[in-house]
């Protein structure tokens, strides 16, 4: 019986799966207000109840798809191992990286779909913002903690204002129709103004 649920599971998994991956697809091609549950659900080879197994409405769709992603983003940055002003920009960078490659229709559904936070019903992103913010902290605390950043450093109002920079970004990306690379505008950033902005807060081994 044990074995039996653990298959189950897995099945389920491997559904959802697929589902997110046909989603992703056709939206990348079409935009969500022009893709239909029955399209996703054909691909997929299921039922549309299958569909509404795992998601209350197509829009859901959006949310899981990056749900777990930019969690990994910031591990991988976290993990890097280069100096602090290496780490950050290979952060800000693979998070506008991860966006761009995901296909613009895709980032202007999940801009529509967030931009007044009394109509989103997702509660995962309802807290986006608030857990990118959270992220770039970890990224300026960890920076802190190990010797690279100055004590005094004002994590808080250097995180807000960072996550700002990379929200603006999107945004105008989005409003050029990907005229040209999100990834490497923000990569431009980093190489020409990140480092004026985060000097008065490293210590001599931030960049060795």
């Amino acid at each position: 019986m044990p074995e039996r649920m653990t298959n189950r599971k897995l099945a389920a998994l491997e559904t959802k799966r697929k589902l997110l991956e046909a989603a992703k697809g056709i939206i990348r091609e079409k935009g969500l207000v022009n893709t239909s549950v029955e399209e996703i659900t054909r691909a997929c080879g299921v039922s549309n109840g299958t569909f509404y197994t795992y998601f209350k409405r197509k829009e859901d769709v959006v949310f899981a798809l990056n749900h777990d992603m930019f969690r990994e983003i910031y591990e991988e940055a976290q993990s890097y191992s280069g100096p602090f002003m290496e780490r950050l920009t290979f952060y800000m960078v693979n998070f506008s990286g991860h966006i761009e490659r995901d296909g613009l229709k895709l980032c202007q559904e999940w801009v529509r779909n967030t931009v007044d936070p009394d109509l989103v019903e997702n509660p995962y992103d309802k807290g986006k913002l608030r857990m990118d913010i959270d992220s770039m902290k970890g990224m300026l605390q960890s920076g802190v903690s190990r010797g690279e950043l100055k004590e005094d450093t004002p994590i808080d109002a250097l995180a807000d204002a960072l996550t700002d920079i990379l929200y603006g970004e999107m945004l105008c990306w989005d409003m050029a129709g990907g005229a040209y690379s999100f990834e490497e505008r923000t990569n431009t950033f980093c190489a020409r103004f990140l480092p004026a902005m985060m000097k008065p807060y490293l210590n001599g081994n931030a960049e060795e």
